[in-house]
């Protein structure tokens, strides 16, 4: 009863925080706000928080709710920092018992010779036609997994950039290259060369923060690969690349870059928005020939529709669900979409 009470007075205290935070923010983006020594920024709010809640809430979990609310300057729904048991639980086994508040997700983490500190898996993808198994961790290290031998070979590449983090990755089946989204950029990584980092192209600028990306799988063997990828604002793109662009003329050098920079307006690039919210998972489903895109909106939660609805204005397929859709699957079998929220 205490531990209930303290949680309650605990979460009162969070949500004046975030109230808070929310009309800091709006008077500063109408000019209106002055500041001084009690403007809640990250640390402050890292602090509180941490203060509050203790090791229940990560770390992680923490800057994500604090850059969905300065992005959106809404509060979101406090579950969205950590879990919580809204069932019946009398018949939870004793050992579950023990934490019937918070309900915390366990993430896989990696540690890499490359990396000397914690990371955490954010990608991971298997490519059935070369055996390989592709993993990207959210604080740069991209390995590819190949189990065509006895031995278990390992291409591993670190991209350092301590500004943003890789949200996701994929294998381009033509180019035969993998490709990886950061918050602000596109990686295209050729994994065959011994050189790694002069064989990583980085694709740039992009204007919002990138969520997600997946690769168009054709039954042509053109020589050229699509990408689709998921923004913060709710817009989906398709991205198109040949081998064209990866010829040296195309790159062009930076003195603070050890990669290759490719010029974003040079690709062909279509995007809509389809969501109001942070486009959480998009997949292109062959079987199908559709595409689809999922969100936390709960107005536009799950789209399913055909590509070429990225090129036009046409109404989409779309579905609504209470709290949005966090993941999707397709069962060839039973022929039926699954989504989670």
């Amino acid at each position: 009863s205490l531990e209930l009470m303290d949680f309650s007075n605990a979460l009162e205290q969070f949500q004046k925080l975030v109230d808070k935070m929310i009309i800091q923010k709006t008077q500063e983006r109408s000019g209106l706000y002055t500041e001084d020594d009690d403007e809640i920024d990250y640390s402050k709010f890292y602090k509180t928080t941490r203060t509050l809640f203790g090791s229940a809430v990560k770390d992680h979990n923490i800057q994500a709710f604090f850059r969905k609310t300065m992005s959106n300057l809404e509060k979101p729904d406090w579950l969205e920092i950590f879990g919580c048991f809204t069932g019946e639980s009398d018949g939870l086994p004793s050992h579950l018992k023990e934490n019937l508040v918070f309900l915390v997700s366990r993430k896989q983490q990696i540690t890499d010779s490359v990396v000397k500190r914690k990371d955490m898996i954010k990608g991971i993808v298997k490519v059935p036609d070369l055996d390989f198994t592709i993993t990207a961790s959210q604080k740069g290290v991209i390995t590819v997994f190949n189990n065509q031998r006895k031995s278990f070979l390992r291409y591993s590449f670190y991209f350092h950039q301590d500004t943003v983090w890789i949200t996701g990755c994929d294998f381009l089946p033509q180019l035969k290259y993998v490709v990886a989204v950061t918050e602000s950029t596109i990686i295209v990584w050729d994994y065959k060369s011994e050189e790694s980092k002069n064989n990583c192209f980085v694709i740039k600028p992009m204007k919002n923060c990138l969520l997600c990306v997946s690769t168009v799988t054709m039954s042509d063997k053109s020589a050229k690969d699509s990408i689709l990828m998921g923004d913060d604002k709710g817009y989906v793109y398709l991205l198109t690349m040949t081998s064209d662009h990866f010829i040296m003329k195309q790159y062009k050098a930076e003195k603070e870059s050890q990669f290759r920079v490719l010029d974003s307006e040079n690709f062909n690039t279509v995007k809509r928005k389809l969501h109001d919210d942070w486009v959480g998972r998009v997949k292109y489903i062959s079987a199908l020939k559709c595409f689809g895109s999922c969100s936390v909106d709960r107005l536009c939660s799950f789209v399913l529709d055909d590509i070429k609805r990225l090129e036009d204005n046409l109404p989409v397929r779309e579905f609504s669900v209470p709290k949005g859709v966090n993941a999707f699957a397709y069962c060839g079998k039973a022929k039926v979409v699954i989504t989670g929220g």
